[in-house]
């Protein structure tokens, strides 16, 4: 088993649970600004079509193709115009509070907690993560991750994003290590897993939903537990 020096984990959807907080953040939207009337009756609609343009306009960040502002500014903007709303004087301040309840809602993932306890002592962990500064950090600090961590690496900060090899290098500078010393732990195949291994890191899947894949990994793993025959 190679011996790693330094450790490093994606946030959302490995560590951080993604998918609750954003869905309890919503729920909490859709009661402050009562989008029931307006003619978005369905709290579950509300949920999933925000889920699934999400999912389409990170995509799109991630390669570049629209900025972070133009994320943040369209998304609801595209919920409301998916659910038959053509009014969008609202959708600016809709943002602004979403995006002030779901970075502190604090729901992780199963063993996120326990593996991070096991690994803290043996090595330095960092994060790398497509996401924004502030954002990032309060997600860890109100999770109560933040002290595990050397070092969060952000898009915002290095002008990088995953899967770009130059993320994964600004990282390892940060880290003052190189990429074979080193060991990515991430859910997104394509982002955290080919782009890690491209710089020659190797790549742990965490792959809960057992997605078939192409390419092999380093190791795969269905839950954080089984890092442990890792690390």
């Amino acid at each position: 088993m190679p011996q790693y020096k330094h450790i490093f984990f994606d946030l959302d959807h490995t560590l951080w649970d993604h998918d609750t907080n954003c869905r309890e953040a919503l729920s909490e939207v859709y009661e402050i600004f009562k989008l029931e009337t307006i003619g978005i009756e369905s709290l579950a609609a509300f949920q999933e079509n925000f889920n699934e343009i999400n999912y389409r306009l990170w995509g799109q960040y991630e390669k570049g193709d629209i900025s972070q502002h133009e994320l943040r500014h369209d998304r609801f903007r595209l919920v409301f115009t998916s659910l038959g709303v053509s009014d969008h004087e609202i959708c600016d301040e809709l943002s602004d509070v979403y995006l002030s309840i779901c970075p502190k809602k604090s729901n992780l993932l199963p063993f996120s907690i326990e593996t991070l306890k096991y690994l803290f002592p043996k090595y330095p962990l960092h994060i790398i993560t497509n996401g924004f500064n502030e954002t990032q950090d309060t997600k860890m600090i109100s999770s109560e991750i933040r002290h595990y961590f050397r070092n969060i690496v952000t898009s915002q900060e290095s002008g990088f994003k995953k899967p770009d090899p130059e993320m994964f290098r600004y990282a390892c500078k940060i880290a003052e290590t190189k990429p074979e010393q080193c060991l990515m732990i991430g859910d997104n195949f394509y982002a955290d897993v080919l782009g890690a291994m491209n710089v020659g890191m190797d790549a742990v899947f965490f792959n809960p939903n057992a997605v078939n894949v192409i390419e092999k990994p380093t190791f795969e793993i269905q839950n954080m537990r089984e890092l442990r025959y890792i690390l």
